[in-house]
C-alpha cells in the first residue's frame, strides 16, 4: 500500500506542482517535495533514497527560503541523477542493476544473460543521462507548462517505450538462444 501511494504521488508530482504554482507559494509546495522524498526513503529503506531525500530536503529548503519554484522543478533531474548513479555504479561494481533484478526471477542466470543484463544496464545509464539532461533543461529554460508536459507525461512515455522495447528485444534474444 505504501509503495502504491508513493508511486502515485511520484507520478503526479510534476502535474501537482504545475497545478499548484499559480495557487500556492513555492515555500508551501516545498512541503510536498520533502514529504514525497521522505516517503520514498521510508518505503524503500535504501541508502540511495535516503541520500536522495537529503537532496530533496536541500531543494525544499531552497524553495522555502527563497520562495522560488525552480528548486521544486529540479526534483525530476535529481531523481534521474540518483538513478544514473545507481545504474552506473553497478557497472563498475557488479552485478549490474538489471542483473540483480533478473536474478530475482532467475537465480541461475547464464553468462549470456549476465552479458545481456549488463548491456541493458548500459542502455538505462544512457537513458538517465538524456532524460536527466532534459529534466534539467526544462526546469532551467522552459515554461512551467513545457516542464510539466515533459516531466509529467513525456518522460513516462519514454520510460514505457524503453521498457517495452527492451522486453521485445529480450523475447527475440531468448527465442534465438532456445532455437540456436
Amino acid at each position: 500500500m505504501r509503495v502504491a501511494l508513493f508511486l502515485a504521488l511520484s507520478l503526479a508530482y510534476p502535474l501537482a506542482v504545475y497545478w499548484a504554482l499559480g495557487r500556492f507559494e513555492p515555500r508551501w509546495l516545498a512541503l510536498l517535495l520533502f514529504a514525497l522524498a521522505l516517503l520514498r526513503a521510508v518505503a524503500t529503506r535504501q541508502a540511495v533514497w535516503l541520500a536522495a531525500a537529503g537532496g530533496a530536503g536541500l531543494l525544499a529548503a531552497l524553495a522555502t527560503v527563497f520562495n522560488d519554484a525552480l528548486p521544486l522543478k529540479l526534483y525530476p533531474a535529481l531523481v534521474n541523477a540518483v538513478m544514473l548513479a545507481v545504474f552506473a555504479t553497478s557497472l563498475v561494481f557488479p552485478p549490474s542493476a538489471v542483473e540483480r533484478i533478473a536474478r530475482l526471477s532467475d537465480p541461475d542466470l547464464p553468462p549470456r544473460g549476465v552479458a545481456y543484463t549488463r548491456r541493458v544496464t548500459q542502455v538505462w545509464v544512457g537513458f538517465f543521462v538524456v532524460n536527466g539532461a532534459l529534466a534539467l533543461a526544462t526546469a532551467l529554460w522552459a515554461s512551467d507548462r513545457v516542464w510539466a508536459l515533459y516531466n509529467g507525461l513525456l518522460a513516462y512515455v519514454l520510460i514505457g517505450l524503453l521498457f517495452g522495447g527492451e522486453w521485445l528485444v529480450r523475447q527475440r534474444v531468448m527465442a534465438a538462444h532456445r532455437h540456436g
